[in-house]
């Protein structure tokens, strides 16, 4: 299932879920445009690890929150590869930007998580049908649960913001449909070397416990590979009657119902 001699752009690539995605591009041979905010150590280290895969790219800046920056983004794209293949709407500002319980939320947390995620993919969508021919695949990461729960209260912002994104890939995928261009979201679990390390480590460790014991029942945490390889999967040309879905990649804890005890549902 080679993708060689395609071009992607996954925005957060430099680390995590992000460079897990764009690492799994470059074992089957896509060059990848590396995003980045503020590390471009990591940008770089990633670029580094693309390279070992016998595959480049280059590494881009950007504010993603900032239409201006998305747009130049774009620009920079198609000035170094002159086509896209795959976009990747995968970055996040740092929880501190927009993670506030309902009751407290401000408007510019508010703001942080709209421009950065539903309006950042609006423009990111129309920038990289613009770039593509038929096949194209455009992929948002989101994270179901919170765009159709109320229980992470502090992630209400990110939550709604999700699930606009997750409506705009259906939109999309109505619209650029009879141009062969693809339109979906992925929706990880819990995911190691992502938003659960910037959280207190006993909430790590008891979020690891969880999952570990049943609630993810593959019995781990999601990691940054599974999500890439997610990617591949839809990237492939035996994907291209896959559209308009929000796709889990979870291990099966999106199935868990919490109505009974873990010890009452596993019998």
């Amino acid at each position: 299932m080679s993708l060689k001699s395609k071009h992607a752009l996954v925005t957060g690539g430099s680390r995590g879920i992000g460079r897990g995605i764009a690492l799994k591009l470059a074992e089957d041979g896509v060059k990848v445009a590396i995003h980045y905010f503020q590390n471009e150590a990591a940008a770089n280290a990633t670029l580094a690890k693309i390279r070992e895969c016998g595959s480049d790219g280059f590494v881009i800046q950007a504010d993603i929150s900032r239409p201006e920056d998305v747009g130049r983004m774009f620009k920079e794209v198609e000035a170094e590869f002159g086509k896209l293949d795959i976009f990747v709407s995968n970055a996040r500002p740092e929880l501190p930007t927009f993670y506030q319980a309902p009751m407290s939320l401000t408007q510019d947390q508010w703001d942080m998580a709209m421009d950065s995620q539903a309006k950042s993919f609006l423009i990111g969508i129309q920038e990289s049908a613009r770039l593509m021919s038929r096949g194209g695949r455009i992929i948002g990461i989101t994270y179901a649960p919170s765009a159709r729960t109320g229980s992470w209260q502090n992630w209400v912002a990110m939550g709604c913001a999700k699930a606009a994104m997750e409506s705009l890939c259906r939109y999309f995928a109505v619209t650029l449909a009879t141009r062969g261009i693809t339109v979906n979201a992925l929706s990880p679990g819990l995911t190691e070397d992502s938003v659960l390390n910037s959280l207190p480590e006993e909430v790590q460790s008891l979020a690891r416990a969880w999952h570990e014991g049943g609630w993810t029942p593959a019995g781990r945490l999601t990691t940054p590979a599974d999500v890439g390889n997610a990617v591949v999967i839809l990237c492939s040309e035996k994907a291209e009657w896959i559209t308009g879905q929000v796709i889990g990649v979870d291990g099966g804890a999106s199935l868990m119902d919490t109505v009974f005890p873990l010890e009452i549902q596993r019998g």
